[in-house]
C-alpha cells in the first residue's frame, strides 16, 4: 500500500484495504488518507501491529535482521525524501512513533531525531545552515533515547540543562554543544556504555521501545479503564523528520477542529515555537494561543484554519491533528477523531447533522451508550471569589478532597470521596489517578497536552498551567496564590473558566435543550427500532 510517498511497508498476508486499519493502526492509516487527498504529510513507513505481539514475546530481532526487514522501506522513505540514513552528506534523520488501531493519546512512546550521529550532524549543519538546530536535536535525542529506549531516570539530564546558565533555550550554538557532550558522558556513565553512534542500532533501539511499551503500566492501565481488549498491538511509525526547532518561524502545535469540552466550532489550538511535538504534548512547556500565532505566522495560521475545515470534511467528523511549522511550511504528523466530553459529543453531533456533513441517523449512532439525561454543565454561581486563574481544559465544575500523588488519589477516591489531583504537571503515568478522581489541576502543561485529553475523554474537569500554584517538596501540601492546603483539603475547580476556589461555592446548572430536543426528534422520526 502507498500513496503520495507515504509507504505500508509489504508483510506476508497483508490484510485487504477495508482491514488495514488494524494491520498498519491508526496513525499511518490516517496518514495515508490524508497523503490521498492531498495534505502536506512527511513520507514514512509503517512495521504493522503483526509484529508487536512477536517482538514483545521474543524480543528484538538481531541487527542484520533488522536491517534486512527495513531495507526496502527505507529506500522508499529515501527516495521520497531526497535524503539518506546515515549519509554524512544529506542524512535522513527519522521520527519513530506507536500506532494502535484504536487511540490510546500519550500512552505509547515515541523517539524523535533518530538517526543524528557524530558523522551525520556536520551534514545536517551544512544542509540546513543552522548549526543551532543539529546540536538542539542531538541533545533531545540523548535524553530521549536514555528514557525511552534504555529506561534510565532523566532528572540528572533535566538538572544538567536546568543548570545551564540562562537555560538551553538561551544557550549559544557553542554552550549548547558543550551541553551536549554533558548529556553523552552522563548516558555513558548511567548506561555503562557509550550512547549508540550507529544509526541503525538507534533505530532498533527506537523501535524496540515503541513495540515494548504496548505493555507499559500506563498503557495497560488505560486499554483497563476504556474496555479496550483483543487489539493485536500497536504498530511503528517511521517518518522523516520535520523540524520545528528550527528557529522563531517554527514550531509545533496540536489543534482540535471544534472545542472538544464545549463542542464549539473553531480551532482549539495550543503552539510551541522552535519547538519539537513532544514539547507541547508533554504537558511541561507554556504553550501559546491561535492569537499569538495570527500575530506571527499569519499565513500559517490561515493554512490551519483552511486545514480543519478541509479534515472535517474528509474525515466527517471533529478532528484533533498534530502539525509542526519548519521555516513557515504546514507538514502535518498525525489525525484522530477528536476525544470530547459527553456535552461536546452531543454538541458536535448535532452540528455536523445540521451542517450536512452526516446524516441525523448517523448522528444518533454516534450518541448509542450516551446517558442523554445526565448532560449538563455546571459552573460556580456568580459572587463566589476565586483565589487562582488556571488554562481551563475541561467542562463543568468538580469539588473535592486535594490529593497530591496518584496512591492518595487512589485511597481517597476507595473511601468514596471526590477528589482533585493537584500536580506540578499532569503526565499520561498518572492515568490511574485521573481516572479516579473528579478534576484535575496543574502548575504547568497545556490544554491540548495528551494527558488533558485522557482527563476530558474520561469527563474530568481540567485546569491546567495554573501558575500560582507550587506543590511542596514533601508532596504533602500545596501552595495557591498564598493559600496552603494539606492533603484532604477542599478546592473547586471550573473546567470552563479556569478559576479555582477554596472549599465548595454555590453552583448553577444548564442542560442542552435545543440539542436534546434536536435528537428527540430525530429519533420520533427514525422509528422504534433505529431509536433504541
Amino acid at each position: 500500500m502507498q500513496s503520495d510517498g507515504i509507504q505500508i511497508i509489504a508483510c506476508p498476508g497483508l490484510p485487504p484495504a477495508e482491514d488495514a486499519l488494524a494491520a498498519v493502526g491508526g496513525k499511518a492509516f490516517n496518514l495515508l488518507k490524508l497523503a490521498a487527498n492531498g495534505f502536506p504529510v512527511p513520507p514514512g513507513f509503517v512495521l504493522p501491529t503483526s509484529l508487536c505481539r512477536q517482538w514483545i514475546e521474543k524480543g528484538p530481532p538481531p541487527a542484520a535482521d533488522f536491517r534486512a526487514l527495513v531495507a526496502g522501506p527505507l529506500q522508499c522513505l529515501e527516495q521520497a525524501a531526497g535524503l539518506r540514513f546515515g549519509d554524512a552528506r544529506k542524512p535522513l534523520l527519522v521520527s519513530v512513533r506507536s500506532g494502535a488501531p484504536v487511540s490510546m493519546p500519550g500512552m505509547l512512546d515515541t523517539v524523535l531525531d533518530v538517526g543524528l550521529t557524530r558523522a551525520t550532524l556536520p551534514g545536517l549543519v551544512a544542509m540546513t545552515g543552522n548549526p543551532r538546530l543539529a546540536w538542539d536535536c542531538h541533545l533531545r535525542l540523548v535524553a530521549s533515547y536514555a528514557q525511552t529506549v534504555r529506561g534510565l531516570d532523566l532528572a540528572p539530564f533535566e538538572k544538567l540543562s536546568r543548570d545551564a546558565a540562562g537555560g538551553v533555550a538561551a544557550l549559544d550554538t557553542l554552550s549548547l554543544r558543550a551541553l551536549v557532550l554533558r548529556h553523552l558522558a552522563l548516558f555513558a556513565d548511567l548506561a555503562g556504555e557509550p550512547f549508540p553512534d550507529d544509526p541503525f542500532q538507534q533505530l532498533l533501539g527506537a523501535v524496540d521501545a515503541v513495540f515494548r511499551s504496548w505493555n507499559s503500566e500506563r498503557a495497560i492501565s488505560y486499554r483497563r479503564i476504556n474496555r479496550l481488549e483483543g487489539l493485536p498491538g500497536t504498530a511503528v511509525t517511521v517518518q522523516r523528520m520535520v523540524f520545528g526547532n528550527a528557529g522563531p518561524r517554527s514550531g509545533a502545535g496540536v489543534a482540535f477542529t471544534r472545542d472538544p469540552a464545549t463542542g464549539e466550532k473553531g480551532l482549539y489550538l495550543d503552539f510551541a515555537f522552535d519547538a519539537q511535538g513532544e514539547d507541547v504534548v508533554s504537558g511541561r512547556r507554556p504553550l501559546t494561543r491561535s492569537a499569538e500565532l495570527v500575530r506571527i505566522l499569519p499565513e500559517v495560521m490561515g493554512a490551519l484554519n483552511r486545514t480543519g475545515a478541509r479534515l472535517e470534511e474528509v474525515f466527517r467528523d471533529a478532528q484533533d491533528f498534530e502539525f509542526t511549522v519548519e521555516e513557515d511550511e504546514l507538514f502535518l504528523l498525525q489525525t484522530r477523531d477528536a476525544k470530547r466530553s459527553a456535552w461536546a459529543r452531543l454538541q458536535i453531533a448535532v452540528a455536523l447533522a445540521e451542517e450536512g456533513l452526516i446524516a441525523p441517523r448517523e448522528a444518533l449512532a454516534r450518541l448509542e451508550g450516551l446517558d442523554l439525561a445526565a448532560i449538563m454543565r455546571r459552573r460556580v454561581a456568580g459572587g463566589s471569589d476565586a483565589i487562582a486563574l488556571g488554562v481551563p481544559a475541561g467542562i463543568g465544575v468538580a469539588t473535592g478532597a486535594v490529593a497530591l500523588t496518584v496512591a492518595a488519589a487512589r485511597a481517597q477516591a476507595a473511601q468514596g470521596k471526590p477528589v482533585i489531583l493537584v500536580r506540578n504537571d499532569i503526565a499520561t503515568e498518572d492515568i490511574d489517578g485521573i481516572a479516579c478522581a473528579a478534576g484535575v489541576l496543574t502548575a504547568r502543561g497545556g490544554r491540548t497536552s495528551h494527558a488533558a485529553v485522557v482527563a476530558r475523554e474520561l469527563g474530568k474537569v481540567a485546569v491546567v498551567g495554573c501558575n500560582a500554584l507550587q506543590v511542596a517538596d514533601d508532596g504533602k501540601s500545596c501552595d495557591i496564590a498564598g493559600h496552603r492546603f494539606a492533603e484532604g483539603a477542599e478546592i473547586t475547580l471550573d473546567g470552563e473558566t479556569g478559576r479555582v476556589y477554596a472549599g465548595a461555592p454555590a453552583m448553577e446548572e444548564e442542560r442542552p435543550q435545543r440539542q436534546l430536543a434536536m435528537v428527540e426528534g430525530w429519533r420520533k422520526a427514525a422509528g422504534p427500532l433505529q431509536a433504541g
